[in-house]
């Protein structure tokens, strides 16, 4: 596999992964019922909108084709959530819980990501990396809030 397929599958496996964020933040946006969550959500689907859009742009500069869809397990997970939330008396929470651990899985990817090793896989996502902990940080300082 030449290497601007390596990077262009990588790539396509980080869309993947921020457009299940992107429509668990855009579902989860539709289903709670605080109007400032809401908001919250709103903008972290955009955000993932922008981050989605970045990516593309470096698929295409590589000569490659983007993926249009997310993951089977985003989708799972969102079931799973929406099934928690029915169940729970607050639906909030376990909507924070769920977009947290997502944030979580998002963060990784991309640090796993950069430690390859992969030199032009390190330029392409690095610029990426605060839009990418920024999120990660709303949903864990949320998150932790809404424990206490």
């Amino acid at each position: 596999m030449a290497a601007t397929d390596t990077t262009t599958e990588r790539l396509n496996d980080l869309i993947a992964l921020v457009r299940d964020g992107q429509r668990f933040y855009q579902h989860a946006s539709e289903s709670v019922h605080d109007a400032e969550l809401r908001e919250l959500f709103r903008d972290l689907r955009a955000a993932k909108d922008e981050l989605i859009q970045a990516l593309i742009g470096k698929v295409e500069a590589n000569e490659g084709d983007p993926v249009s869809e997310g993951t089977w397990a985003g989708r799972v997970r969102q079931v799973y959530a929406d099934t928690r939330a029915g169940l729970s008396s607050n639906d909030a929470s376990v909507y924070i819980s769920q977009l947290e651990e997502t944030e979580d899985r998002i963060l990784q990817a991309f640090e796993d990501a950069l430690e390859t090793g992969d030199v032009g896989m390190h330029s392409l996502l690095a610029p990426e990396m605060p839009k990418v902990r920024a999120c990660h940080d709303r949903m864990r300082d949320l998150a932790k809030a809404t424990r206490k």
